[in-house]
């Protein structure tokens, strides 16, 4: 059961692995705030499962576009 859910969702569980380590290493060494806890491990999710989808976690190119688009106006 473990192997075929690994092969399946490897992305999500590392994901949440390591929000689950990094957000102990807040708890432990910052405040206890568990709502940071919380978005920590559910940031490792999302990333995870852009992962398991085959997509990219964080699309550079559409960032660029948007931060120096010489069309787009200030409001």
């Amino acid at each position: 059961m473990w192997n075929r859910l690994w092969e399946t969702h490897s992305g999500k569980l590392s994901g949440v692995a390591a929000g689950v380590f990094f957000g102990f290493i807040y708890l432990f060494f910052g405040f206890w705030h568990m709502l940071v806890f919380t978005a920590i491990v559910g940031l490792g999710f999302y990333i995870g499962h852009k992962v398991d989808r085959g997509e990219t976690p964080i699309p550079y190119e559409r960032i660029y576009e948007r931060l120096f688009d010489r069309k787009r106006k200030l409001k």
